[in-house]
């Protein structure tokens, strides 16, 4: 008999204690066996989180909590946004099977000396990771955390509020800062998919010329020339218009998926030629240009979701969604189209998650995507 299951809830209401309530009474009331409970608020409940989460600790009697806030929750088939509301899962899992990571430079190093047997011996490497979209370093401590567990493979996304005091993070306690989740082991086994929002426009370049984020030449050429002979004659009249439909695109180095990294154009320079883009340029990297397409991410979508069929064979017990807060009612629809897509290709089970201000994937901090995680049976 398989020592892992799950359980997932989803409540709305006027009020933190309301959604309380709902999620007891959906869970069940007496005390769960469940070792590791999940988390995830909407924007309305920030202030709130720490009752709910103290709430849910008493009334289930599980310790561990992981979790943060969004702009809005994923729950099976369903998105929640603008409304007080939390998604749950609770999670049995094998015994010695997972460690909280806790946020902070120091405490993580703590946690990975203390814990290097166990790792070694469990094999793990795999983890399930929130951080602090104002944090600059978060992408290196993904990198680092990653790199610890020789190789490790993270998942998971940015906290994402209205109002920054309330970008908080669940990893046993509340953390406002860095980066913190839980640790697997494999014997908690699990696949993971990554699908893009957008869609490249021509082929890649090569980064001839750059400083910091400015981006002065591509194949040799001024980069805003190699711009506009990308995004057309049309868009080139009125660069005013790319504002939130192209991006910069930079592809990830051995991907063998053509995975890219989605960064936003934040300045242009006709006089000079030169293109602002939101991340640190090297010259001789790669770089292409893309545009956001409902359609082709619907595509992309269908295939990372057939590709998990696929390879789950049938064994899905729980899933993690973890989406960016440019999908979901922006790009598929105001009704919960993008978590219906899961639904009506994978069945129903289990699964939360959130919409993300960047989303978490193997050792690589992306934009505009969705990372789908799915528990298997043993």
């Amino acid at each position: 008999m398989s020592t892992t299951s799950f359980k997932a809830a989803c409540a709305t209401g006027q009020d933190w204690q309301e959604i309380a309530g709902q999620l007891r009474t959906e869970l069940g009331t007496e005390p769960s066996n469940a070792s590791l409970g999940l988390l995830y608020v909407s924007d309305p409940m920030g202030p709130y989180l720490n009752n709910l989460l103290e709430d849910l600790r008493n009334g289930t009697g599980i310790r561990d909590w992981v979790g943060t806030i969004g702009s809005g929750i994923c729950y099976s088939g369903r998105e929640i946004y603008d409304e007080p509301a939390a998604a749950v899962m609770l999670a049995s899992l094998p015994e010695d099977s997972y460690r909280l990571v806790p946020a902070g430079i120091d405490k993580l190093s703590e946690m990975l000396d203390a814990n290097r047997n166990w790792i070694a011996e469990h094999a793990v490497h795999f983890g399930i990771v929130h951080g602090d979209p104002r944090n600059n370093h978060i992408p290196q401590l993904i990198e680092t955390l990653s790199a610890e567990l020789n190789p490790g493979f993270l998942v998971g996304g940015l906290s994402s509020a209205s109002d920054e005091h309330y970008l908080q993070q669940i990893a046993g306690e509340l953390y406002s800062e860095g980066l913190s989740g839980v640790l697997l082991s494999a014997a908690v086994p699990v696949i993971s998919g990554l699908t893009q929002g957008c869609t490249p426009l021509a082929g890649n370049h090569t980064i001839t010329r750059s400083e910091g984020n400015l981006l002065a030449e591509l194949d040799g050429r001024p980069a805003l020339d190699v711009f506009r002979e990308d995004i057309g004659e049309v868009l080139s009249k009125d660069l005013s218009r790319v504002a939130g439909y192209i991006f910069a695109g930079l592809p990830v180095p051995g991907s063998d998926t053509g995975d890219y990294l989605v960064r936003n154009l934040i300045g242009i320079d006709p006089q000079e030629k030169l293109l602002a883009i939101g991340d640190i340029l090297e010259d001789d990297a790669s770089l292409m240009f893309c545009r956001r397409d409902g359609e082709t991410a619907r595509e992309d979508m269908l295939r990372m979701l057939r590709d998990l069929n696929r390879r789950a064979g049938g064994n899905i017990r729980a899933g993690l969604y973890y989406s960016c807060l440019g999908r979901g009612r922006n790009q598929f629809g105001g009704n919960s189209e993008e978590l219906k897509m899961i639904s009506e290709e994978l069945g129903d089970f289990p699964l939360v998650g959130f919409f993300a201000n960047g989303e978490i994937s193997h050792n690589l901090l992306y934009g505009y995507t969705g990372v789908l995680t799915l528990f298997l049976g043993d």
